[in-house]
């Protein structure tokens, strides 16, 4: 008897804040990659990120998302990677997410897929999972030789974390560009008042 088969998207990200953009490409994902279930990963430590900007509280991000995410089918958010201690490494997460019957697709953008050659293991990404990656506008670019990928096509939007946290901090509307209940939160908490 054979086990079954699951086709497993993992879309991880600081998602600070979560954006229609971020919405739109979970639908296409689960849609184009006929995937079982999508999670979505907030980082605990992005390593790469760290101390280039104040990030927002791991639990904060994670209300986000699930405000954000949950109206579209087979998107399940995940603390995983939040609760882990220490930096956050993609590669622990594909292993954690790995097992027998389990296929897993690594949502990317082109700019970030470029740069997996840089990642902590990416000997061990490229085993462990197909990378699918999303057209960034005036960023292209594909994975490096070793990489099995395909490409998503989504619409173009365009909408950004850095430009919704610089619209917040400067008093300027972000109605339309992050889901009403993301908004409610970053309101709610003061989320993105300091530059």
């Amino acid at each position: 008897m054979t086990g079954e088969h699951r086709r497993v998207g993992v879309f991880g990200g600081t998602f600070d804040p979560p954006h229609i953009a971020h919405v739109v490409l979970a639908a296409a994902a689960v849609h184009q990659l006929d995937l079982d279930e999508l999670i979505v990963m907030p980082a605990g430590v992005p390593w790469q990120k760290v101390g280039s900007r104040r990030i927002s509280s791991g639990d904060a991000r994670l209300r986000m998302c699930a405000a954000a995410f949950d109206p579209v089918d087979r998107v399940v958010v995940s603390d995983m990677e939040v609760r882990r201690e220490g930096d956050t490494y993609t590669v622990d997460t594909l292993e954690a997410l790995s097992g027998p019957g389990i296929e897993l697709h690594l949502l990317l953008g082109s700019d970030t897929a470029a740069g997996l050659d840089t990642w902590h293991r990416p000997q061990d990404v490229a085993r462990l999972a197909n990378i699918a990656v999303f057209p960034r506008r005036g960023q292209e670019g594909e994975p490096p030789e070793g990489f099995a990928w395909s490409l998503l096509e989504l619409p173009g939007l365009e909408v950004s974390s850095t430009d919704i946290r610089r619209r917040t901090a400067a008093g300027e509307p972000i109605d339309g560009l992050v889901p009403p209940l993301v908004r409610a939160i970053v309101d709610a908490e003061g989320l993105f008042l300091e530059p």
